[in-house]
């Protein structure tokens, strides 16, 4: 009897990393490449799809010149992300739950969050975390990757209570270096419920790049270790991110459980608004590769292909991004002040010593 053929883990792997191909519908020149990936969206969801998207890319370029003016808090830029972000929640149902970081604020605006709370939740202000009945959501999440294991619960929630819908989260390439990461896609897979796990491979976690981050040649094959599907997506494709989560969601409902998904995509400006200058850790060359990939220009190029989308159209909805960040920052700016003392109230019943006597201090100060 011949001998057992040795198993070679280096061969094991290569066979694994080879199965983690990116996919693509819409290439950058705005032609379909994959007719069968095609999700062969009606005219008027492509239009709303691209609308979403346009008007995203104005609230960026809003929210980044109000923070540079001191009218906004913290600010994570999203430009380069439209496709990432707004496609794959464009797959959603109203009825399931977003757990986003703090870089997917428009998800959660397109989920049904007023703007105006975005903008108090920016500033700091406690009212931007009181979201309006019937919006399942969670609050953008600050600690990196912690929003995994919730959704891991939220998805176990649903499936208990009989729900056909699943819990979305996001996180980005350096949150995938997190044991927040792993525990929440074990957890999930481990009990089968209806999750999505959405990396957003921006390149960099604020500077650090992707390949220093991990040996893994995608992210996406992670997932391999909890026992779910990965896939990996061309992030800058509308079509191809819209595709790949509507299929995560069918199979989640379907109680066949969590996926995991990467988006290959790009961000244009920095980490965040509070200091961080990619020109120290990115080359200009390399920004301008991503650029030619932009998400809305391809998608606008096909659209207009298909008689779908003109200049006016777009002009159109931009002006009418704008009115609505005016509109909201109104709103925002007209919005009681938040002060420490109210803070205290919110958080305490019963006051501890050592704050009384501050909350005390503060009073006073307030009442001048």
């Amino acid at each position: 009897m011949a001998a057992n053929k040795k198993l070679n883990p280096v061969d094991v792997l290569s066979e694994i990393e080879a199965k983690f191909e990116m996919l693509q519908v819409l290439n950058e020149k705005g032609e379909i490449v994959n007719k069968d990936m095609d999700p062969k969206l009606s005219d008027e969801e492509l239009v709303e799809l691209m609308t979403r998207m346009v008007w995203t890319r104005v609230l960026d370029e809003r929210s980044t010149a109000l923070n540079r003016q001191g009218r906004l808090g913290f600010y994570a830029p999203t430009a380069g992300q439209e496709a990432s972000q707004i496609a794959s929640h464009y797959a959603l149902s109203e009825g399931d739950y977003v757990l986003p970081g703090y870089r997917d604020v428009p998800q959660l605006i397109w989920h049904g969050l007023p703007l105006t709370k975005a903008f108090l939740f920016s500033r700091g202000h406690y009212k931007g975390n009181q979201f309006p009945e019937g919006v399942n959501a969670l609050s953008p999440q600050i600690i990196i990757g912690a929003q995994y294991v919730q959704n891991a619960g939220v998805a176990l929630g649903i499936k208990k209570r009989g729900k056909e819908n699943v819990a979305i989260t996001y996180t980005g390439d350096g949150g995938t270096s997190q044991g927040d990461f792993y525990e929440g896609i074990n957890f999930a897979g481990a009990y089968n419920a209806p999750a999505i796990f959405v990396i957003q491979n921006n390149n960099y976690a604020i500077s650090t790049p992707r390949e220093l981050q991990s040996k893994a040649a995608t992210l996406a094959q992670k997932a391999v270790s909890a026992g779910i599907p990965g896939v990996v997506v061309d992030g800058m494709d509308p079509l191809a991110v819209y595709k790949v989560t509507k299929d995560a969601r069918d199979r989640a409902v379907a109680g066949e459980g969590p996926t995991l998904i990467e988006t290959m995509c790009y961000r244009y400006g920095p980490h965040t608004m509070a200091g961080d200058d990619p020109t120290r850790y990115r080359t200009s060359d390399e920004d301008s590769d991503w650029e030619k990939k932009d998400p809305i220009v391809r998608f606008r190029t096909y659209l207009e292909g298909k008689k779908l989308w003109s200049k006016e159209k777009e002009e159109e909805v931009i002006e009418q991004a704008k009115a609505d960040v005016k509109a909201a920052l109104k709103e925002a700016d007209a919005t009681e002040k938040q002060t420490v003392t109210g803070l205290m109230d919110l958080m305490y019943d019963v006051k501890p010593s050592n704050l009384k006597e501050q909350y005390e201090y503060y009073k006073g100060k307030e009442s001048k």
